[in-house]
């Protein structure tokens, strides 16, 4: 579940690779109760992302491959990005954005920002959430108990649902709407939306399959959120909090090692 690995995640990724990354000491906010989209629509998304593969299946085999593969990560860069990653809750989670954008976000205040991505986060969990309640898939941290998570886990995170993935999917939806806010900034920032669903293979959390159904979800959701009247009245606003954040001339100092762990080739 996303909510529960999110609430565990650790809190030492804002102290390994992105140190720096935090700006003003922020908590996470209280997520919106509401997203942009109606609960019908939601639904309606929920029941068109298809059944995780087979357990036995070949697209099974190879997506437990893959997973083995991405231990050879544990400890390095990646796996230090990963850790930071794990946290997908608006305010702390748009930080991962900072780099792409060229500023420090904590360094102005940004409530409609915030506000815009807990809706965002709302829509792509949900849809998430409503998919893995249809049929549970196991993680690579529970098929394989000695496998280890880049964060802290209870035996229930550990035995959660794996498909489809809710980090992936609220990643690719944070980017897409970081596109739309910023379009001069597009490729990097849905570059680090995809990379957050990446963190989740490297963290033994999700299997490939489960993150490109996640990604799906996250596409899909910006796609309509973006269009209804509720963003677009937010949008100027957030456009203006960003503006606030660059003009106060403070970058991110840990995006050197941002660079260094994405420069990081994958198993």
């Amino acid at each position: 579940m996303i909510g529960r690995a999110a609430r565990l995640a650790t809190g030492a990724g804002a102290v390994l690779v992105l140190a720096a990354c935090a700006g003003s000491p922020k908590s996470v906010a209280t997520l919106p109760k509401d997203g942009y989209l109606s609960a019908g629509v939601l639904s309606d998304m929920a029941a068109a992302i298809p059944a995780p593969p087979t357990p036995g299946s070949p697209q099974d085999a190879a997506d437990k491959a893959a997973s083995a593969r991405y231990a050879a990560l544990e400890d390095g860069d990646r796996w230090l990005l990963a850790t930071s990653h794990a946290e997908v809750r608006p305010p702390l989670a748009l930080q991962h954005f900072d780099c792409a954008l060229g500023v420090r976000l904590g360094s102005a205040e940004t409530p409609v920002l915030d506000r815009m991505m807990g809706r965002l986060f709302h829509d792509a969990a949900s849809v998430a959430e409503q998919v893995k309640a249809r049929q549970m898939r196991t993680r690579p941290v529970a098929d394989d108990p000695q496998r280890r998570a880049c964060q802290t886990l209870d035996a229930a995170a550990r035995r959660s649902g794996s498909y489809p993935s809710g980090g992936a999917a609220v990643g690719v939806a944070y980017g897409e709407a970081f596109a739309t806010l910023e379009p001069d900034r597009a490729e990097a920032v849905r570059r680090i939306g995809h990379q957050i669903g990446i963190s989740r293979l490297v963290c033994a959390m999700h299997y490939p399959s489960d993150v490109a159904a996640g990604e799906a979800i996250g596409r899909q959701v910006a796609g309509r959120a973006v269009a209804d009247p509720a963003f677009q009245a937010d949008r100027a606003a957030a456009r203006a909090e960003l503006a606030a954040a660059r003009r106060t001339g403070l970058t991110n100092p840990g995006c050197a090692a941002e660079r260094a762990a994405l420069a990081t080739v994958l198993p």
